[in-house]
Formats: structure tokens, C-alpha cells, sequence
């Protein structure tokens, strides 16, 4: 799959889809990093019950602060910056001109 493939695809998605996309992939990772769903709700102090939606994908939204708390517990926190990450430098004189 080329790179821009992968772009007008998840840009097709709906913001529903792309929730429950995340939520997949968090249990893929939570799985893999040996925590339990309780594991991870005492370490973050969400609830079961939202976990259990989040990766499932039902519902399609979680509030951020809950993402940022689950991120933690699986001690993936650094995960966030990708998200919205810094802006280079070269970017800022683009603005600018405008």
C-alpha cells in the first residue's frame, strides 16, 4: 500500500470508525503489554465499563483525559505526542507569509 493510499483511505473513514479503530488498537497493545482490563482501569481510574466500550468500539467517542489516563497506565504516555506533534520550525515562516 503506497503512503498515500493509507491517507484518503482513513480520510473516508467516519470519526466513528476511526474511534473504534483506536479502540482496537489499544487492546491490541494493552494485550500485548500483559495488562488486564482491570489492570488498567485501577491503574488509571477509568471503569471497567469504559474500557470495555472504548475497545470495543461501541459508542464513538472517549474523553481525551480518559485516553491520556489509559495511555499511562500501559506506561505508553510518549505515544500522545504523536498526535499532535511539535511543529518544525520551517513550518512557523510559512505561516507567517500568509
Amino acid at each position: 500500500m503506497k503512503e498515500g493510499e493509507y491517507i484518503e483511505d482513513i480520510y473516508e473513514l467516519s470519526n466513528g470508525e476511526l474511534a473504534a479503530r483506536l479502540g482496537e488498537r489499544f487492546k491490541e497493545l494493552r494485550s500485548a503489554l500483559g495488562f488486564t482490563q482491570k489492570d488498567v482501569s485501577n491503574q488509571s481510574g477509568v471503569s471497567i465499563m469504559t474500557i470495555v466500550r472504548f475497545e470495543r468500539g461501541e459508542g464513538c467517542s472517549i474523553r481525551l483525559d480518559n485516553l491520556i489516563a489509559l495511555l499511562r497506565a500501559i506506561q505508553r504516555l510518549e505515544d500522545i505526542e504523536g498526535v499532535v506533534p511539535e511543529m518544525p520550525q520551517s513550518l512557523y515562516g510559512k505561516r507567517r507569509k500568509r
